[in-house]
């Protein structure tokens, strides 16, 4: 059964590493549903949150392939209940003066924040997972909605996590 899963993969911070690692989905025809990278506490490192659909199976030989590349450090594969994720959205809507107080009780609800508002147009940003999300994106879509940028998801395990260093164990924040 296909699902969708999250791939945190901890690669060395360096030009290159990401078209590398989209490489080997694209070479091997797995579609990527979501990509955020950013460097981590260590300006080093940079970590690359993926979500994927597919069986275990198909997630499994994507980590085996990820991890032959040679600037990265570990790959996890994030369970639900093991990790805490967000996605992070800003949401363009038609606002006229008149539906505006409408609109700001929505926001208030899905504890969104109004970022922007011009005389015909109000921009919302809201985080949070996608359902989440696609509450406040169906209650918005009456006003018409102009425009949507997200981010995709980032996701971290809770807790410390442990990664295998060269001989030593060291703790990392993931």
């Amino acid at each position: 059964m296909d699902k969708k899963h999250i791939i945190s993969v901890l690669v060395e911070n360096k030009a290159g590493v990401l078209t590398k690692v989209t490489g080997l989905f694209a070479r091997r025809g797995y579609n990527i549903d979501s990509l955020a990278v950013g460097e981590t506490a260590k300006s080093d490192t940079s970590r690359i949150t993926v979500i994927v659909s597919g069986d275990d199976h198909i997630v499994d030989q994507i980590c085996k392939q990820l991890e032959k590349l040679i600037n990265v450090i570990t790959v996890r594969v994030l369970d639900d209940y093991e990790c805490v994720g967000r996605e992070l959205v800003f949401i363009k809507v038609k606002a006229a003066s008149a539906r505006r107080s409408e609109i700001i009780q929505f926001v208030d609800i899905f504890r969104a924040n109004v970022i922007d508002v011009s005389a015909k147009t109000m921009t919302i940003e809201i985080s949070g997972d996608s359902d989440k999300i696609n509450a406040l994106k169906g209650l918005l879509e009456p006003f018409g909605i102009l425009e949507i940028v997200r981010t995709g998801m980032i996701a971290v395990q809770r807790g410390i996590a442990c990664v295998e260093g060269t001989e030593e164990k060291k703790q990392i924040s993931w």
